[in-house]
């Protein structure tokens, strides 16, 4: 019906096996319409392979005549309604009689026919014989041997290869590229880390929608020489209110002596009472309501004092609820407050640095555990919260604003300095008595022992931290630069003080240096000042309007 001619230029021989058959029978080979390089490779590749072995030649000779009889009697028991049985019979003989002339020639003609099918045909026969419905229209349209299929083991095998490399392939980049992320996270934390605050330091200077600062560090110095001298001009016509700061509820002495010196002076002044270890919305809204109830009690107007976290608290209530507190507000004043922010908090909470998530548990057991706070307490204080904090609420404009700041002292000897924080009173105890009247009226009275811890030697460290490392002074905790709030009168004094000095009393005191209640008393007048310059420029524009 049809000849096989092989790629290696074998004889074109007819294939004997369909002598008799109908000639509406479909040659196997017709349908081989899409060759392909691949498919002539596997070509060539089983020609040689057939003459390089001949014992395996005879035993494909054997299994291809018993598919070309299969397929034979398939192929007359649908096309021509004959006997499948007779056909059979009929086929076999033909083929005796073909190949008894030459059996080497059979083989080789058959085999080669054999050979000279596609590769993508020889897929397409494997897929079709998976589907039982299509087994007799497939086989009486094509006659696919069933030698193939032991053919395509080694291929089988090549793909299984193949599959296999690619896998392996798959997965070598797979780690690779895990590996690359893991290296480049690792790489990415420590330049964080490394980087730490240095792009957030000083960010309210750099920012242009915020409002200048003006200087009031001569004026100040001039007010705290009179008060020294005895000239005390604070006005009683306010409440003093002074607003502490972080972990304020675990010390005692925490603006204890200046409340004591406003009220020798007569002066209303308060210690607000509020969580310090709590975060700075509560504490605004706990500020809000201490200011109102101190107005309403008195009919006067309160002035405020925050030192550290309380003037960050004390800032915020103003710009939350100045709706409600305008007009019992006279005015502001943030002793040391971070209010840009503070490096110590954002480099210890810095999310994407090394180790973060495990200092993150650790400061969480000492501040939720240990002393029952807030984390939001610390968290409010990075460099991040503050961004947001400020560009969500403005200071209300027209409120008199101080901004202090000082420079811890960095020098090595300093780091040795204690801090008087407290105070224990001993029991009276009973004395062996000596005949001595002094003896016998010691041993009656109780004792005070003071409390002294190195809290000016931390300070002293962090400082020094903080110039090495960003080249920033500072008083231990807060920058000189995030301590400016925008639009206030801005105190810079030449003494030394670490952040801890306002609140607590040095054990060691020196008299020719100004204390804290000095300087509170003089920050104080200074705001009233400022309140009423600003109450002056007021009157007179609003007289010109």
């Amino acid at each position: 019906m049809g000849d096989l001619q092989t790629s290696e230029g074998m004889n074109e021989t007819p294939l004997s096996v369909y002598h008799g058959v109908s000639s509406n029978i479909c040659h196997p080979l017709d349908f081989l319409v899409f060759p392909s390089l691949m498919d002539d490779i596997f070509t060539r590749l089983l020609a040689w392979t057939a003459y390089m072995n001949r014992r395996f030649i005879n035993f494909v000779e054997n299994l291809v005549l018993q598919d070309v009889y299969r397929c034979s009697e398939d192929s007359v028991a649908i096309t021509s309604g004959q006997n499948p049985r007779s056909s059979s019979q009929s086929i076999c003989k033909s083929a005796r009689e073909g190949c008894s002339s030459s059996s080497t020639s059979c083989t080789e003609n058959s085999y080669s026919a054999i050979c000279g099918k596609r590769s993508s045909e020889l897929r397409e026969e494997l897929l079709a014989n998976t589907d039982s419905r299509n087994t007799i229209t497939y086989h009486s349209k094509r006659g696919a041997p069933f030698i193939f299929q032991g053919l395509m083991f080694p291929l089988f095998g090549i793909r299984l290869a193949w599959s296999l490399a690619l896998a392996s392939w798959r997965c070598a980049l797979y780690h690779l590229r895990s590996t690359q992320a893991q290296v480049y996270s690792i790489k990415s934390r420590m330049q964080r880390t490394l980087r730490g605050s240095s792009d957030d330091i000083g960010w309210l200077q750099r920012n242009p929608g915020m409002a200048p600062v003006e200087n009031g560090t001569a004026r100040f110095l001039e007010l705290l020489q009179a008060i020294r001298n005895g000239e005390h001009t604070l006005p009683n016509s306010f409440v003093y209110l002074l607003v502490p700061g972080l972990l304020s509820n675990h010390g005692p002495l925490y603006f204890v002596a200046t409340k004591r010196f406003f009220s020798k002076m007569g002066l209303a002044c308060h210690i607000a009472k509020i969580p310090s270890e709590a975060s700075v919305a509560q504490n605004a809204w706990e500020l809000k309501r201490y200011i109102e109830e101190l107005y309403w009690g008195s009919g006067k107007r309160v002035m405020l004092l925050g030192h550290s976290k309380g003037g960050v608290d004390s800032a915020a209530a103003l710009s939350i609820y100045w709706s409600e507190l305008e007009g019992k507000v006279a005015g502001l004043a943030l002793v040391q407050s971070p209010y840009g922010g503070t490096p110590l908090a954002s480099d210890i909470l810095r999310e994407g640095q090394i180790a973060d998530k495990e200092t993150r548990r650790v400061m969480e057991l000492l501040i939720c555990k240990m002393i029952k706070g807030d984390i939001r307490a610390l968290e409010d204080l990075t460099y991040e919260k503050r961004k947001e904090f400020i560009m969500k609420h403005k200071l209300p404009e027209g409120v008199p604003l101080i901004s202090f700041h000082s420079e811890a002292r960095v020098a090595p000897g300093f780091l040795a300095t204690m801090t008087h924080i407290a105070h224990a009173e001993l029991p009276w105890l009973p004395l062996p008595k000596f005949g001595s009247a002094e003896f016998d009226s010691v041993g009656r009275l109780g004792h005070q022992v003071p409390i002294v811890i190195p809290i000016s030697a931390a300070m002293a460290a962090c400082a020094l931290h903080l110039l090495l490392r960003y080249g920033e002074k500072s008083d231990g905790l807060v920058t000189c630069r995030d301590a400016e709030v925008p639009g206030s009168v801005v105190v810079r004094p030449d003494q030394k003080l670490d952040h801890a000095w306002m609140v607590y009393s040095s054990w060691k005191k020196n008299p020719n240096e100004p204390d804290a209640c000095e300087m509170c008393e003089a920050l104080l007048t200074l705001l009233v000042e400022l309140g009423e310059r600003k109450q002056e420029e007021m009157e007179k524009f609003g007289s010109s309007s």
